[in-house]
Order: C-alpha cells, then sequence, then structure tokens
C-alpha cells in the first residue's frame, strides 16, 4: 500500500495511490469513501490494526482522482521526532575517512523541515555550502520502548524517500559543530512522494539508492552498505527514547555527497534533486534562494 497526505480544492486529505484505467495512477481519498476514517496518515497509524481492513477496502474500492490532480505532500506531516543516523553507509564512511565505532552517531531535524515532493528547498542566505543526502526513511507505526531487534520490525509501519539537506559550513565551522542548527534550515527534509507499508518490501536491507542532480547520477549505492541496519536503528534508539507512530528515522546517506567531491558540488538556485530508491518511489524537489521574511 502507498499512502499519501494531499492536497486538493484547498484541503489536506490522506489516501493511497492505486493503479487506475490503462496503468494510469490515480489517489483514493479515504475521508470521501468513509469519513470516519482517520484524517492523517499519523492518525491511521495511531489507530492500530483495527483499521486496517476498512483502509484496505478504501484502497480497492474508494472514490480517485487523477493522480496529476493532486498536490502530494509529505506522507507524515506532523512526526513528532525525526531522528537521523550520521555516517551510516561503509562506502561513505569510506569516502570521508571516518572511523565508524560500535554505535550509531544519532542526530535530529526539526518538523519545521519537512517538505513533500515537488516543493522547494529553500538555499538559506546563512549558509554558501548546501549539500545533498540520499536517504532510506523508516516510518515508526506504533509505540516502542526497549525493544530487542527481534521485536523492532513489528513497530516499523513502512519506508520512504528522504532528502537530508545540511549546510556543511555550519556542521563544520560554527562554534560546536552545529549538527543541529545545519541539519533544520526550514525545508531540509524533503520526504516522499509516499509510504510504503512494510509488507511490500520484501528485504529493505537490500535495496538500490540513488540521488540525481540536475538528471546526473550523483550518489548510487545500496541498503546493503548500512553498518547499523533498520532492525538495529529501531532497537537501539528505542532504549533512550519512546518512538511514537509517525516517528521518522532517516537512516543515513550513501557516497558521492557534494562535499567530498574535487571540487565540492553544493546545491544552487535553479537545481533540481531526485532521490530514488528501489521500490519507493522517486522524490524530486526544485532547490531555490530562501531567506524572505515571512514567507
Amino acid at each position: 500500500m502507498r499512502l499519501v497526505t494531499f492536497e486538493t480544492e484547498g484541503s489536506v486529505r490522506v489516501g493511497a495511490v492505486r493503479g487506475g484505467a490503462g496503468g494510469r495512477l490515480e489517489v483514493v481519498d479515504f475521508g470521501r469513501h468513509d469519513p470516519s476514517l482517520p484524517g492523517s496518515v499519523k492518525q491511521l497509524l495511531e489507530a492500530g490494526p483495527a483499521i486496517w481492513p476498512a483502509v484496505t477496502r478504501a484502497v480497492e474500492i474508494g472514490p480517485a482522482s487523477p493522480y496529476e490532480s493532486v498536490r502530494l505532500l509529505a506522507p507524515v506531516l506532523d512526526p513528532q521526532k525525526i531522528i537521523c543516523v550520521g555516517l551510516n553507509y561503509a562506502d561513505h564512511a569510506a569516502e570521508t575517512g571516518a572511523k565508524t565505532g560500535d554505535e550509531p552517531v544519532i542526530f535530529c531535524k526539526f518538523p519545521t523541515t519537512l517538505i513533500g515532493p515537488e516543493s522547494p528547498i529553500e538555499l538559506p542566505p546563512e549558509s554558501n555550502e548546501v549539500d545533498y543526502e540520499a536517504e532510506l526513511v523508516v516510518v515508526i507505526g506504533k509505540r516502542a520502548r526497549r525493544l530487542t531487534r527481534a521485536e523492532a520490525w513489528d513497530h516499523v509501519a513502512g519506508y520512504t524517500c528522504g532528502h537530508d539537506v545540511s549546510a556543511r559550513d555550519w556542521q563544520k565551522n560554527k562554534p560546536g559543530k552545529q549538527w543541529l542548527l545545519g541539519k533544520s534550515f526550514d525545508s531540509f527534509a524533503p520526504l516522499g512522494p509516499w509510504l510504503v507499508t512494510q509488507d511490500e518490501i520484501a528485504d529493505p536491507g537490500n535495496l538500490k539508492i540513488e540521488l540525481r542532480l540536475n538528471g546526473e547520477v550523483m550518489q548510487s549505492s545500496s541498503t546493503t552498505q548500512l553498518i547499523f541496519p533498520i532492525d538495529f536503528l529501531v532497537s537501539y534508539l528505542s532504549h533512550v527514547c519512546t518512538l511514537l507512530p509517525g516517528d521518522l528515522i532517516y537512516t543515513g546517506t550513501p557516497p558521492g555527497v557534494g562535499m567530498a567531491r574535487t571540487p565540492p558540488v553544493f546545491l544552487k538556485p535553479g537545481d533540481v534533486t531526485e532521490v530514488e530508491i528501489e521500490g519507493l518511489g522517486t522524490l524530486r524537489n526544485p532547490v531555490v534562494a530562501g531567506g524572505e521574511p515571512n514567507a
């Protein structure tokens, strides 16, 4: 199932993408089919297993609109937490020359960083070194606290494409190495195009992941390169904080980031980024100059 949050006629809705006549995609509006269904993806997850027969029925027979007629938003609009993992691909760690330890490097992004497909990445005037990072994102499906690795999978709702946009000059040069702020400018967490439920991905640890910049492949790897796999991350994090439905875990980026190139490649207005992950679709975002007050 491909769950989506979308906007149509000025209203934010929740639904799913399905194949229509002639193979064309269409978007089912759950609320039009059954107004009693939850009004957001996060609320669907919070409702638990009892809601899924009705959701499945809505996907099968619910009224739908042409895919092109709606505007997709980030599939989860209101996560309580956006947790990120640094240096989690073996080939990326080798590229940077960084040593990997026995535990993952964890940081966060503010929820105001979230944007959906086709929404612009805004380059802040406070940074001259904004970089790209394609990432597989895990979406938590139910409350998780102190899980074993074996228990972790039962708490994963599914997966989506993510882009951990990063201001490298803030990460490197600000006092204290400002990872949080360098990762948390508005629009620095593109997400989408949809949430693919866990049952549709046989092996999330073996997916091709790629980022294209203006059509040129800049990152190309596989989730087989993850140093700390998904079940480890969910278990590890659940021993620190309670994970809740809708929480997002950006699991790290493969090699090919702009700062590691000679000369470095940073995003500029007019660029277009595309994150594509096998089985999860393509997340496309244009890049624009930011900095307008109250925009």
